[in-house]
């Protein structure tokens, strides 16, 4: 296997584990709304696959990533159902603090798929690490919107699209260093959710609107 190969299947497994992490966010947040089956999967799938789907809209990207690889549906679908059925069986109640580490984690590996996926492409370094953020954010904001929240991310005020955007910038540099692959898209996956996680667990906080 050739080095371009063995960087595509990691990246198409961060890929995989990205979308795990936010169905997993998408479904403890519907859940807690005490959203039915239907509600679930669709916040699921929005949270999963909302972000990349908005990249590719950008970039006019066809097919879409989910539509190309339509595996992405079914593993959704067989999260939710198996979530489900786990929760009834063990009445499990998950807490808002139980959504932050899944999203948190899926922030950091789709900031990096998707600059990746734009730099591709041969976009130019900004819009690449711009779309970094659109698909490890957005997926986020279409959940919070369907569960009739203001975003996370515009509201928290602990950094979030700022961890993506750094994390962009990592992967990036790393790759201009002619870093390895793996150590690329880890350190990029490292700044970007480790950012985020070390933010939650300190409360640090980015300045906000003051005035009356």
């Amino acid at each position: 296997m050739s080095p371009a190969e063995r960087a595509d299947l990691v990246l198409a497994g961060i890929e995989i584990a990205g979308t795990l992490a936010f169905a997993l966010s998408g479904f403890i947040e519907a859940t807690r709304k005490r959203m039915d089956i239907v509600g679930i999967a669709t916040v699921a799938f929005v949270a999963a696959l909302g972000g990349g789907t908005l990249r590719d809209i950008l970039l006019d990207r066809r097919p879409f990533f989910w539509v190309e690889r339509p595996g992405y549906v079914w593993l959704i679908l067989v999260l939710t159902v198996a979530g489900l059925v786990l929760m009834r069986a063990r009445h499990v109640e998950f807490t808002g603090r139980a959504m932050r580490w899944p999203d948190a984690l899926g922030l950091g590996l789709f900031s990096v798929v998707g600059t990746s996926q734009a730099l591709a492409m041969q976009q130019p370094l900004i819009v690449a690490a711009l779309m970094g953020v659109v698909t490890g954010v957005f997926g986020g904001v279409m959940r919070d919107i369907l569960c009739n929240e203001v975003p996370t991310v515009f509201r928290d005020h602990r950094p979030y699209a700022v961890c993506s955007f750094a994390g962009a910038w990592t992967f990036i540099a790393a790759q201009a260093l002619a870093a390895p692959a793996w150590v690329a898209l880890s350190a990029g996956i490292g700044v970007a959710a480790g950012w985020r996680m070390l933010a939650l667990a300190r409360d640090w906080r980015v300045p906000g609107w003051t005035g009356r």
